[in-house]
């Protein structure tokens, strides 16, 4: 996989960062913690990432991996104390994800330890302005493509930010409570997908359901909600969205859900759902998209149904015929709504 340019950046300065215990991100396949790994041999580093895909996937591309070199896949970076945070951060991210990152970061980093950052915008000033307010000095080293952050920890921060969210919304007359933190789809809110959804789904006692890309828990939690009996599993490739849910349910006093830390259905029963709902990301050109459908197939039991909400049903009537039967759509808002039945 090509090596995003800030993750390139790092990378070419590998070596002049300090040694020591060392956390990492990666915006691609764990580029920059493998030459991390292998420029401090002597070092511990962590790559730390919301995303399980992306770890399986780097642990793959990276085999054999170095002794040094660990995952981290969980709701937060791990509390042990460091001495060098590398960050890899896009222009076009989220902006309150990566404050939450630099923060977790910085509390962890000894007095004395360092902090790299790069992000691809040479003209950045945004990501400047974040790690002034964390450290008294940051240097800064623009590149053609990229910038370059550097700053060293002198001091605690004076404040600490809760990005955390609880808010509500109402299903059947229902008030809902919901948690998420930043990298949650959607964080803050209950997103118009999940929404038309959630009106859509027609949930009767005794389902077996499969929340296929959980996020919050909205679409999940609305439904054991609904009848008697239901049971939901939810499942999500982020260790936040599983927080979330979680929490959601247990909040909210759903004890028919469980929820799990899953990118590939590797969790589900196979042929043991009678419901699947899904709000696929748009992203990746229906690469996810395709790999909802083949967990949803999977998971289904003959018969059961698929409930999914987009906005290009077109793409959903061409890659389910065959595993699917009949397939219907109906408009739910500026949404659609892709019913389609498991052969």
């Amino acid at each position: 996989m090509e090596v995003r340019p800030q993750e390139q950046r790092l990378i070419q300065f590998a070596a002049e960062l300090p040694a020591g215990r060392i956390l990492c991100n990666t915006l691609g396949r764990a580029q920059l913690a493998l030459a991390l790994a292998k420029a401090h041999a002597q070092s511990q580093v962590a790559c730390f990432s919301l995303d399980l895909y992306q770890v399986q996937q780097s642990q793959l591309a990276g085999t054999p991996l170095p002794g040094n070199l660990r995952f981290v896949c969980d709701s937060d970076p791990p509390p042990d104390e460091i001495d060098l945070a590398a960050w890899c951060f896009s222009k076009q991210g989220d902006a309150e994800l990566t404050r939450d990152l630099l923060q977790a970061s910085h509390q962890h980093l000894a007095i004395g330890g360092r902090m790299a950052a790069a992000i691809d915008n040479p003209a950045d000033q945004w990501l400047h302005e974040q790690l002034r307010g964390m450290f008294d000095k940051v240097t800064r080293r623009p590149e053609p493509g990229t910038t370059l952050y550097l700053a060293t920890k002198t001091r605690p921060l004076k404040k600490i930010k809760d990005f955390t969210s609880e808010f509500a919304f109402r299903d059947a007359g229902r008030p809902i409570d919901l948690r998420t933190r930043p990298g949650v789809f959607s964080h803050r809110e209950v997103d118009g997908g999940a929404r038309a959804l959630i009106k859509a789904m027609d949930i009767q006692p005794g389902l077996r359901v499969l929340d296929l890309g959980s996020g919050s828990g909205a679409v999940g939690i609305a439904a054991a909600l609904r009848a008697e009996g239901v049971r939901v599993q939810a499942t999500d490739s982020n260790p936040r969205a599983i927080e979330a849910v979680r929490w959601g349910a247990e909040r909210n006093g759903v004890s028919t859900l469980t929820a799990a830390l899953d990118c590939d259905g590797s969790s589900l029963d196979p042929g043991t759902f009678d419901l699947v709902l899904a709000n696929p990301p748009y992203f990746s050109n229906f690469s996810l998209a395709g790999l909802f459908a083949t967990i949803a197939h999977r998971a289904l039991a003959p018969r059961g149904t698929l409930l999914v909400v987009t906005k290009t049903p077109d793409w959903y009537r061409a890659a389910l015929a065959k595993r699917f039967d009949p397939i219907a759509t109906r408009e739910a808002g500026s949404y659609q709504i892709v019913q389609a039945t498991r052969l």
